[in-house]
């Protein structure tokens, strides 16, 4: 008879790991095998695909498509001096589409997402799992074997080992990832403040070039008005509306391509000369630093390229592909080619000049269709910040705010609305403190180029560690990427007191939260590692532990995987009695998009049967919302009472992190592999199947377990009662409130950074009980302060 158990996994006394989601006939190694085999050799038809590359284009492609608003008056702000430098300005132009966005972006860097996901945390992550650069270390060896914990191997002596020794044996290195990886996820949030700004003010801009008696003024008061509108409807999601996100930037892209091929061949088809490389050594060499500078206008012709890669995790790679090189690239190309035919006979047009070149006949229609691109656009930028902050609240790098799940389809597709209103009036600010596309332009080019050269550090790890390239591909790519990235950021940077200051501030203002909170997590976590109870002096408590144990189940929530907090000494010493029940809840979140349900939980138990005493660690990729789980705690006590099943099965098989002091040789490879500081027991037993012990042993095995489930059958019932028992008296979840302060003789930054930034940002997030969907009604804090 095949049956499906729904639980855990975990390693068996051998070492070997099984999944309980299996039948009886069917050993794990089978069944992962169909699993991995469902997700590599899956095939996409090809009408399948062509959906996915047209539904693409509404959702990461319309940032890139609404550039030809705004490009060429950023090149020029003084004025067309050189009929030839228009040329040589879309020489610039075509060559940066091709290098970054085509063959850097689409074609290389897309590649290197983690399981469908983009953006800066993803290559972290990534990354993470190929080497130890976390700089929290909760790793535990039942990581390595999730299904979704997919790394890559290599010899001891190639270069990527050579690479990966050096990245772990300096945490001056590990340090400088993490800061190198909020960098870029800090400008990104900055491109989502700037996108919205300058995408919705060169659109309705068009109203000037209909209407020149509407004075600017009100054109930035009905941008501010659109703008508020969009950031105040984003708790509705996109789902409802996001199936016209699609035909709106499709529309849009062969407009503006339809309208280019009209100009070429009306106004001066010369301009096609500008394929010539040629023409770009003449305009630097004509225009010297002017032409210089005026690269950070060029560059806004590649801006929406990181977005681009952030919102990557709803499409194949193959479809986003697809629908650059059809679509987008050839129309793009097109747009800002027929922009420089007509501004070779109406130079005096720069500005608004995607408006002026537009036909008479469909100039409002296609003012229309801009607003929505514009909009659809800005949408873009602001989903790709959520998913990006989301990811840094899972990796410990942003303070607990609320995040909301706008779609029952998209578990990518999030909603942050304190960091919704946040991005709202530093948006409405920008436009309105600065009304001019100009300023807002250097700042976003300034953003842009800034995520570049972090991605493309990024990217030299991955294509060492995850794709093991051969060293000289990796140095062709580096010299390539920073060849181009370097020149435009040298010409952003002289454009700093012109506007671009504005990301470095509102960066720089992220990078110190993100980073201080990481820092107080980290802090935390070391002293609560450090401090933790020793297992001999749980042991010489006996089973009451010293006290009155009452009916009931206790909740310990504590961010230790390994060992018993401090705050269970502080409780146990403060309070006369404690439940009959105790089980220790770790949420982990680990370097890993998705953790399947199946494998969520993780059931260990601590000290003798007679204690009474659990671990449960609960394991989550940083897509995944705690929230979801509003059945955690049944979830929590099936597996609870499975593994005491099965526990009574196994006949001293059983796991416990205190029946002896670990060996100290093992303790020393745990620590070897995973660079942490607790000590691991040797057997870790997890909830696993009945199934699963039998099909590793032998026929003997299997004969002495079914003598020995009939004497332990009274034992298990004995236990499964008393647990539900305890269970129908109540459950208290006990939430460990560690406080840290900074000793007496800190420095100066360190008092700065814990006491106050630190201490203030604990205090107005979203309480841990919050997070972790806590019921107020059984929730019990027990605080502590530390020094640090």
């Amino acid at each position: 008879m095949a049956t499906n158990m729904t639980t855990d996994q975990g390693p068996d006394r051998n070492g070997t790991v099984w999944t309980i989601d299996q039948k009886l006939d069917q050993p794990m190694d089978e069944e992962a095998r169909k699993l991995k085999n469902m997700y590599t050799e899956k095939k996409l038809s090809a009408v399948m695909l062509l959906q996915l590359a047209f539904q693409s284009l509404g959702v990461v492609y319309g940032d890139l498509g609404t550039s030809p608003l705004y490009v060429f008056y950023n090149t020029f702000p003084d004025g067309i001096k050189d009929p030839e430098d228009l040329i040589g300005a879309l020489s610039l132009i075509i060559y940066s589409l091709t290098l970054i966005p085509l063959l850097k972006y689409v074609l290389i860097v897309c590649r290197a997402n983690d399981n469908g996901q983009g953006g800066t945390f993803a290559i972290y992550s990534l990354l993470c799992r190929h080497a130890k650069l976390r700089t929290i270390p909760n790793q535990d060896r039942s990581d390595l074997e999730l299904t979704t914990y997919s790394r890559s191997t290599f010899s001891e002596h190639s270069f990527a080992a050579r690479t990966k020794r050096w990245l772990e044996g300096y945490a001056f290195m590990k340090n400088t990832m993490l800061i190198l990886v909020l960098i870029g996820s800090c400008m990104v949030i900055g491109d989502g403040i700037l996108t919205p700004a300058i995408s919705v003010l060169s659109a309705i801009g068009g109203i000037n070039v209909g209407h020149p008696m509407i004075s600017n003024d009100i054109v930035v008061l009905v941008a501010v008005i659109v703008l508020a509108i969009l950031f105040s409807i984003q708790h509705h999601g996109i789902d409802k509306v996001g199936w016209l996100f699609a035909p709106i930037v499709l529309l849009w892209f062969l407009l503006i391509g339809g309208i280019g091929i009209y100009n070429i061949w009306k106004y001066d088809s010369s301009v096609l000369k500008a394929f010539s490389p040629v023409y770009i050594y003449r305009y630097f060499k004509r225009g010297k630093r002017d032409g210089w500078t005026s690269l950070g206008g060029i560059m806004l012709s590649i801006t929406g390229t990181e977005a681009l890669f952030a919102d990557l995790s709803h499409f194949p790679v193959s479809s986003i592909q697809i629908a650059f090189t059809v679509v987008v690239f050839p129309c793009l190309l097109l747009a800002y080619s027929g922009q420089a035919a007509y501004l070779m006979n109406n130079s005096d047009h720069i500005v608004g000049a995607f408006y002026h070149s537009i036909p008479d006949c469909i100039y409002w229609p296609v003012f229309v269709i801009a607003t929505a691109a514009a909009v659809v656009a800005s949408q873009a930028t602001i989903s790709a910040t959520f998913s990006l902050i989301k990811q840094a609240l899972a990796l410990g790098c942003f303070p607990r705010v609320k995040v909301v799940h706008t779609s029952k389809r998209f578990l990518n597709q999030v909603y942050i609305p304190d960091v919704n209103w946040i991005l709202m009036i530093l948006c409405i600010a920008v436009t309105a403190g600065f009304k001019n596309q100009n300023q807002i332009g250097n700042a976003s080019g300034t953003a842009v180029v800034i995520v570049m050269l972090v991605t493309t550090f990024l990217m030299i790890l991955v294509m060492i560690l995850v794709w093991r390239c051969h060293w000289i591909l990796v140095l062709i790519f580096t010299v390539l990427s920073l060849a181009v990235e370097c020149t435009y950021f040298s010409a952003v940077v002289l454009k700093v007191n012109q506007g671009g200051w504005v990301p470095l501030v509102i960066s720089a203002v992220f990078f110190a939260i993100m980073y201080i909170w990481h820092y107080g997590t980290l802090r935390r976590y070391e002293i609560e590692m450090h401090s933790k109870i020793s297992m001999a002096w749980i042991l010489g408590l006996g089973p009451s532990l010293g006290l009155v144990r009452v009916p009931g189940v206790g909740f310990v929530y504590t961010d230790l995987a390994h060992g018993v907090p401090r705050i269970f000494s502080h409780f146990i010493t403060n309070l006369p009695a404690i439940h009959s029940v105790v089980v220790f809840v770790c949420v982990k979140y680990l370097p890993v998009y998705t953790v399947p349900e199946e494998e969520r939980f993780l059931i260990k138990r601590i000290g003798p049967k007679e204690f009474h005493m659990f671990r449960c660690i609960a394991r989550y990729g940083y897509k995944d919302l705690h929230k979801k789980d509003y059945d955690f705690e049944k979830k929590l006590f099936d597996c609870l009472i499975l593994f005491v099943r099965l526990d009574s099965l196994m006949d001293g098989c059983s796991d416990s992190d205190v029946y002896s002091v670990p060996d100290p040789l093992d303790e020393q490879a745990s620590d070897n592999q995973f660079n942490g500081n607790s000590s691991i027991s040797k057997v870790d037993s997890s909830v696993s199947s009945v199934e699963s012990i039998i099909e590793v042993g032998s026929p003997q095995r299997a004969n002495d377990i079914r003598y020995s489930n009939r004497a332990s059958s009274q034992i298990e019932i004995d236990e499964l009662q008393f647990l539900s028992n305890c269970k129908d008296a109540g459950v208290v979840h006990i939430l460990g409130n560690t406080i840290i302060r900074a000793r007496r003789e800190s420095n100066f930054c360190k008092k700065l950074a814990i006491d106050y930034i630190y201490a203030f940002l604990k205090k107005i997030c979203r309480e841990s009980s919050s997070i972790l969907n806590v019921p107020h009604e059984s929730l019990l804090n027990v605080g502590q302060v530390f020094y640090v």
